[in-house]
């Protein structure tokens, strides 16, 4: 956390001119290389989908030549079990006087199809007629391993690839890995029982020529195995012993990849429905990396040119900000050091500009109120000096009140002297030895003073009553706060209303703050009278000398809501409420603290 701290701080300290450059540096560097990664990243996956789907394609076009060859063998079955001569040689098991037409018949599809390598009919019995092909031994056919699938598949034309472990020869001698073979059962059209078995060699050079014109790559190649993982064709050096069936999903097409001696190679393959072969495509996945790292390159370069870019224009563009900035510490540092004739010279018209310009108002108004501050300094200690004589008469009154009040209570004047002495008082609590906050205790003391030299002049025209909870007593008030009120509801309430008033004062608690009620039974204030006493005690009060302006009230009350709000502010002072006829009801909210 105090590293974190640290690290912050120190950022804080940098000079704005490198903040800059580096906030620019960052919206411009660093989505360039978002938005390259995504590129590369996107272009990989579309090269590795391209490529993909390239070699399925020329997978499936071996797929398709493979298969006519296959379906051709299969034709060639078909065609040859609808001769009706080689239909009465296998029923009949014996070779007929046709025997040479029947082998100038199946010698017309070797001609035709230079991809058939030979033909081979034979009978249940053994028996068998060939143009191209001879038994190499007196063993019979029928009991060979592709005679057997024959007659097993039923009817229907079965691949059965190399082949191994027979006693059939051609006559070109091909060997076993350069052919393919298939072979098929031949029912009889009525009973539908094996009459005998069709065997057919393919050229392995027809697949060889198909398979070597198709390149992957610089590198790639492709082999074709069967569904026993026999190699039907594989070029040289293929990894085809190193391939396992089992890599290949049951679906008919995938690809994967796989480490084999140390190198990534790619698979992908593709399996033919018709002949159960399964082409397969091999090429190092570096091959397609290399397309992606060209690509990488220019995204690179790109990113390389934003960079360059943008460290220039950050520079300029930072200094184009920061000596403006810099050029107003320099002025800021002068007026610091009391120079304030110094002003912003430019015509700027952005932020910079503007703060500029504000700079040079500031100045000017820094010097009116110095200028103003300087006239109210002198006008303070003229005030002092005139508030320092005024005391000498109030200390000199109310020493001499206290000479008239000896005096009468001497002579037997009671009421004389009563009134002298709450008129002392009256003086001593208004002086409060130049205090503004005095307890609420004394503000009381001083409002009773004043209520009874007003019962002494109104009788029992004037009644009044006081409350207050014992815990305000030491609260701090500012004072003289209750005398200009209680007067008005004098004056303006008790005064003018027929028979005798009473006037109520109250001091309570109120949410959190101290709030003093006086109240009266008075004539009241009209409603449009109200609404405009409101209006004056709701204005904004700057100074005491705003109250003067107002003379709707009475300048002892606002000098009272004045003091108020300038001291504790809002929501404290003064609120009105009168019913016109019933009484007037004054409540003065103050901050208990």
């Amino acid at each position: 956390m105090m590293l974190k701290k640290i690290t912050s701080l120190e950022i804080n300290d940098l000079p704005i001119r490198y903040k800059i450059i580096a906030l620019l540096l960052i919206i411009s560097i660093l989505p360039s290389i978002g938005f390259g990664s995504l590129i590369s990243i996107a272009v990989d996956k579309i090269i590795e989908k391209q490529a993909t789907k390239h070699t399925l394609q020329l997978i499936g076009q071996a797929n398709k030549s493979l298969e006519s060859y296959v379906e051709n063998m299969q034709d060639i079955s078909y065609l040859v079990s609808f001769n009706p001569e080689i239909i009465q040689f296998l029923q009949d098991g014996e070779a007929t006087n046709n025997q040479y037409q029947m082998q100038q018949f199946l010698q017309g599809f070797t001609t035709v199809n230079s991809e058939i390598a030979g033909i081979l009919m034979i009978n249940g019995e053994g028996n068998y007629i060939s143009n191209e092909m001879y038994t190499r031994n007196i063993k019979s056919l029928i009991k060979e391993n592709w005679y057997r699938e024959a007659i097993e598949n039923n009817g229907i034309f079965k691949i059965i690839g190399h082949p191994a472990d027979r006693s059939v020869r051609t006559h070109v001698n091909y060997k076993n890995s350069e052919i393919v073979s298939g072979v098929r059962a031949i029912l009889d059209p009525d009973t539908q029982t094996v009459i005998g078995v069709i065997l057919i060699d393919l050229k392995l050079r027809v697949i060889s020529e198909i398979i070597e014109d198709i390149k992957l790559g610089k590198t790639g190649y492709l082999m074709v195995i069967d569904d026993e993982e026999e190699v039907i064709y594989s070029p040289q050096n293929s990894l085809v012993d190193k391939i396992q069936l089992s890599w290949f999903k049951k679906g008919s097409s995938g690809t994967f990849s796989k480490k084999i001696d140390g190198k990534n190679m790619q698979f992908i393959y593709r399996r033919s429905s018709f002949s159960n072969w399964t082409t397969i495509g091999v090429f190092p996945t570096n091959e397609s990396v290399m397309e992606v790292q060209q690509i990488n390159f220019y995204v690179i370069s790109f990113l390389f040119i934003v960079f360059a870019f943008g460290i220039g224009t950050s520079y300029y563009l930072s200094f184009s900000m920061s000596r403006p900035i810099n050029q107003l510490n320099d002025f800021m540092n002068q007026v610091k050091s009391g120079d304030l004739s110094i002003r912003y010279k430019g015509n700027r018209a952005d932020e910079i500009g503007m703060l500029g310009r504000s700079f040079n108002t500031m100045l000017s108004q820094i010097k009116k109120l110095i200028s103003l501050i300087e006239i109210q300094g002198r006008q303070k200690r003229e005030a002092e000096l005139q508030v320092l004589q005024s005391h000498i008469k109030p200390h000199f009154l109310y020493n001499t009140l206290d000479t008239i009040n000896w005096m009468a209570r001497k002579k037997g004047a009671l009421d004389v002297a009563e009134v002298v002495d709450s008129l002392s008082q009256l003086f001593r609590i208004g002086l409060s030895k130049g205090n503004d906050l005095i307890p609420l205790a004394n503000e009381i003391e001083h409002i009773e003073s004043y209520l009874k030299i007003q019962k002494a002049r109104y009788k029992d025209k004037l009644n009044y009553s006081i409350s207050i909870e014992t815990k305000l007593s030491n609260i701090s008030v500012i004072k003289l706060v209750l005398q200009p009120i209680v007067e008005n509801a004098i004056y303006h309430g008790i005064k003018e209303r027929r028979g005798p008033g009473h006037i109520s004062i109250t001091g309570e608690e109120h949410e959190g703050n101290l709030a003093l009620c006086v109240k009266d039974d008075g004539v009241g204030i009209s409603e449009r009278r109200l609404v405009a006493l409101r209006e004056n005690l709701a204005v904004n009060f700057n100074s005491l000398e705003e109250t003067k302006k107002l003379t709707t009230i009475g300048y002892g009350v606002m000098n009272v809501q004045a003091r108020i709000k300038l001291l504790h502010g809002e929501p404290y002072g003064l609120y009105m409420d009168s019913l016109e006829g019933k009484g007037t009801t004054v409540k003065i909210l103050l901050p208990l603290n």
